[in-house]
C-alpha cells in the first residue's frame, strides 16, 4: 500500500458509513478502514466524543454526524451528508446498539424491549434501505451488521439484547438475498469485547471471565475491526449472507 507525503495511505476511493463509531468496536472498524485508504462517515450520540474520534482518524478522511441511531431524521442526515461530502456510500456498518436492561426475560419491561429493537434492529434496516437507494442499488457495495454470540444461543439476563441480535442475523440473511448480486451483506457475532459497553460483563473479574476462552483472553475492538475490514474487501467477494463468529474459541467449550 502506497502512502502520501502526509503518511496516509493513498485514497481507495471507497466510502463507509459506520454507526456508533465514536469509540469501541465502531471506532476500531473506522480506524481499520481509514488505515487502508477508505473515507468514513461515523455517527454517535455524543458530539464531543465524535469530534475527538474524527480528529484521531483525520479530518480529511473522516466526517462525524451526531445523533441517535433509531432517529429516522438522523439516519437520513447521515446518508445525505455522506453523499454531499464524499459523493458515495460503498459500505455500511451497522454497529450502534444498546442493552439497557439486565435480568430475567419474564420480568422484562416491554417498553424497554421496544427500545432495544428500535436501536439494534430497526435502525439497521432503515440505514440499509437508505444506503441502498442513495448509492448501492446502482453501484454495489457491502454491508456488515454487528450482531453477537448472544444472538446464537440463550443469553441469560441479557435476553432482550440476545433476541435483537438474533433478529439482526436474520436481517442479514434477508438483505443478502434481496440485495444480491450487487451488494454483499454479512454479520459479525463477537463474544465479550473489552469496551465500555460490555464492561459490566468483565469489570473486576477479567481473569475469571477470560478463563472460559480457549484463546485465554477477552476480545479487543481491533479484533472486530480487522474482521469487518476483511468482509468489506474484495478478498471477501464471494461471501454473503454469513455470520462470522469472532469469539476467541468460546463456542468450542459448548460441548465440554
Amino acid at each position: 500500500m502506497t502512502e502520501q507525503a502526509n503518511g496516509l495511505p493513498e485514497p481507495s476511493g471507497k466510502v463507509a458509513l459506520v454507526t456508533g463509531a465514536s469509540r469501541g468496536i465502531g471506532y476500531s472498524i473506522a480506524e481499520a478502514l481509514v488505515a487502508r485508504g477508505d473515507r468514513v462517515v461515523i455517527t454517535g450520540r455524543n458530539e464531543d466524543a465524535l469530534k475527538e474520534a474524527v480528529e484521531k482518524l483525520g479530518a480529511e478522511r473522516a466526517l462525524g454526524v451526531a445523533g441517535k441511531a433509531h432517529d429516522e431524521a438522523h439516519q437520513a442526515v447521515a446518508v445525505e451528508r455522506a453523499m454531499e461530502t464524499f459523493g458515495r456510500v460503498d459500505y455500511l456498518v451497522n454497529n450502534a446498539g444498546t442493552n439497557p436492561v439486565f435480568g430475567p426475560i419474564a420480568d422484562l419491561d416491554l417498553g424497554v424491549a421496544r427500545k432495544v429493537f428500535e436501536t439494534n434492529v430497526i435502525s439497521a434496516l432503515g440505514l440499509a434501505q437508505r444506503t441502498w437507494h442513495a448509492w448501492q442499488k446502482e453501484n454495489g457495495g457491502a454491508i456488515v451488521n454487528i450482531a453477537s454470540i448472544a444472538g446464537l444461543s440463550a443469553s441469560p439476563f441479557i435476553g432482550a439484547y440476545g433476541i435483537s441480535k438474533a433478529a439482526m442475523i436474520n436481517l442479514t440473511h434477508q438483505l443478502a438475498h434481496e440485495f444480491a448480486p450487487l451488494v454483499r451483506v454479512n454479520s459479525i457475532a463477537p463474544a465479550v469485547i473489552k469496551t465500555k459497553f460490555a464492561a459490566a460483563l468483565y469489570e473486576d473479574r477479567e481473569e475469571e471471565a477470560a478463563a472460559a476462552y480457549p484463546m485465554a483472553r477477552l476480545g479487543v475492538p481491533e479484533d472486530i475491526g480487522g474482521a469487518a475490514a476483511f468482509l468489506l474487501s474484495d478478498a471477501a467477494g464471494w461471501i454473503t449472507g454469513q455470520t462470522l463468529v469472532v469469539d476467541g474459541g468460546l463456542f468450542l467449550n459448548a460441548g465440554a
